[in-house]
């Protein structure tokens, strides 16, 4: 049994769509959420400046003591996750766009891609994409000014709905029946996604319950498995202000009882 808790980074506010998942599958684990504010978004940012960011995060966490790292950003994954595996003797879950799921459910054969350029132009996703490429027709797509409605609390505001209509109708017009959300901050912009959807057959992939269920094979694989009887703690780290500390964590509030599928 280990009690110390699990540790998830983000670029902002985006990884509490993972952070959710595992606040509501591990009742017992007790989680620290790093979001680096300050230095958001990474999806434009250069691959050095995201791993400098990204090692940061994790030098900061691991010096509370985490025992596990959650790299709860699909940028951040593409770019640094090799790097931090290599350097820290934690176990890591990172992200990828949920290719596979999506390419394999999916009825019409087209299947749309959400993410940003950084994350699009990875090893990881271009790795998988080449493996499914027979079996569907992917149309890609950088999520323009998603991750800078959800770090300003506008999800749900006309600015949101118009923003997210422009870049999915051209996708719905195409015939996908899937959509991956390959940024985690694209989860809290489901309600405004389903409005455009409207009553066609078309399902959002969402990552995070398969980051989840991948923390638990680790914790059992490392012993690293919070007690049953542990009370957990929540706790909020970031590199911005103490005004985006306090935004963090009512998102955190938000997230809880959100519906980000």
């Amino acid at each position: 049994m280990n009690n110390a808790p699990i540790g998830v980074f983000d670029s902002g506010q985006g990884g509490l769509s993972v952070w959710s998942e595992l606040y509501r599958r591990l009742p017992h684990e007790s989680l620290l959420y790093y979001g680096d504010g300050k230095n958001c978004p990474y999806g434009n940012q250069p691959r050095e400046r995201i791993v400098e960011y990204s090692d940061y995060a994790v030098r900061r966490m691991l010096s509370v003591g985490v025992k596990m790292v959650v790299i709860a950003c699909n940028t951040a994954t593409a770019a640094a996750i090799d790097h931090l595996r290599t350097t820290y003797d934690v176990p890591f879950v990172g992200l990828e766009p949920a290719v596979k799921p999506a390419v394999l459910t999916s009825r019409s054969g087209v299947v749309g891609i959400l993410a940003t350029a950084a994350s699009l132009k990875g090893r990881l996703f271009r790795e998988t994409s080449r493996k499914y490429a027979d079996r569907a027709r992917m149309i890609e797509q950088v999520g323009e000014g998603f991750v800078e409605l959800v770090e300003s609390d506008r999800e749900d505001t006309p600015e949101a709905f118009e923003t997210v209509s422009k870049l999915l109708g051209p996708m719905l017009e195409q015939g996908v029946d899937r959509i991956v959300l390959g940024c985690t901050h694209y989860p809290f912009l489901s309600g405004a996604m389903r409005r455009v959807i409207g009553d066609r057959d078309v399902r959002l992939v969402n990552p995070a319950p398969a980051i989840e269920r991948r923390v638990e094979v680790l914790l059992e694989e490392f012993s690293l498995a919070a007690a049953e009887d542990h009370e957990p703690e929540y706790s909020f780290m970031t590199s911005a202000d103490e005004e985006y500390l306090s935004r963090l964590i009512a998102k955190s509030e938000r997230a809880k009882t959100l519906d980000l599928d």
